[in-house]
């Protein structure tokens, strides 16, 4: 069994990012551009965008720890295991023998629109319990990560916002990727209230620029209403992917874009997390990156890069890129 089980993978605890939340099977379709319905047969992935950061820290040589709830069955075990494999500390990890894993069928279709369809009745990351957290490791952290499907439901609701409320309080840089999964949520509505319920608590936020439209209701390349509704005082970074475009960025002193990569998109599920992860890795080891705009859009390129090459290949984790072969790609990008 794999449960609670260090991997070793976190050697430099001064630089640890820890990822709160889900993990879990997605099932990717064999073939590209088809509809779930229209799928021959389906290869089986580890997910879950905190667990994809985790790792996409790891990959890049940072230092990494997930925290989450998973069944107590072979999924389960399967999802430590490749967190092991890939040096993320998985000691956070807790095992429902009530609940099963969570997986997910997901498909990005010919017209370019992702399909989402979800197992989770309840799964074992809905059961996770405040007392079943490792607050040791969570005050080891220099940066915690988290999303906002955790925040669906009870008892994984509490349990994050007292995860963070104690990563705050031993001195951790708050990341808050919202990650939408609309059909997870009861309602459009309790989803946008449920993702800025938390918002004025975090240090960094990146988003998509389809989150901002669902959000505001407006176009997410206006800069004076993103600031103006999205900017909070205790915010330090807003990021905007903007996927093969590039991304934006805002702090308090200053604002820009940084273009990103065109390449053939093989299945794009994981970008936005290996975005993350680029932004991570840099921040864990130079915890004021932000305040320096030539050094903030190096990193942002950085990231932008390992977004860029883990479209290449299928599924999340598999894809997710190495230091060197971010470097090497940055050094001969595409025309």
């Amino acid at each position: 069994m794999a449960s609670n089980t260090n991997s070793g993978g976190s050697q430099d605890k001064s630089s640890l990012v820890v990822c709160f939340g889900e993990m879990l099977v997605d099932f990717v379709p064999t073939v590209g551009g088809v509809s779930l319905e229209e799928a021959p047969a389906f290869l089986k992935a580890p997910g879950g965008a905190p667990a994809n950061v985790a790792v996409g820290i790891s990959k890049l040589g940072g230092s990494s720890a997930f925290i989450g709830k998973v069944g107590k069955d072979e999924f389960g075990y399967m999802l430590a295991g490749i967190l092991k494999e890939n040096n993320v500390d998985n000691s956070g990890m807790r095992f429902d023998p009530n609940a099963r894993t969570a997986l997910t069928f997901v498909t990005l279709r010919g017209d370019g629109e992702r399909e989402f369809l979800f197992f989770r009745n309840p799964s074992a990351d809905m059961l996770f319990h405040e007392s079943e957290l490792d607050l040791s490791l969570i005050e080891q952290a220099k940066v915690f990560h988290y999303g906002s499907i955790s925040l669906i439901e009870e008892p994984c609701r509490s349990t994050q916002l007292a995860a963070m409320k104690f990563a705050k309080r031993s001195g951790s840089l708050l990341s808050y990727d919202p990650n939408l999964r609309l059909a997870l949520w009861p309602s459009p509505e309790a989803a946008k209230k449920g993702i800025m319920s938390i918002w004025d608590q975090a240090d960094v936020v990146k988003m998509s620029d389809e989150e901002i439209t669902f959000l505001l209701g407006c176009n997410p390349n206006d800069d004076d209403v993103v600031l103006k509704e999205l900017f909070h005082p205790n915010l330090k970074l807003l990021l905007i992917s903007l996927g093969s475009a590039g991304c934006r960025y805002y702090t308090k002193k200053f604002k820009g874009k940084v273009e990103g990569f065109k390449v053939e998109a093989v299945d794009t599920t994981g970008a936005g997390d290996a975005f993350v992860s680029g932004v991570l890795y840099n921040l864990a080891s130079d915890i004021n990156l932000y305040q320096d705009e030539e050094k903030l859009r190096e990193a942002l390129r950085f990231a932008n890069g390992c977004g860029a090459l883990t479209v290449r290949d299928r599924g999340a984790i598999p894809a997710l890129p190495t230091k060197a072969a971010v470097l090497e790609f940055l050094q001969k990008p595409p025309a």
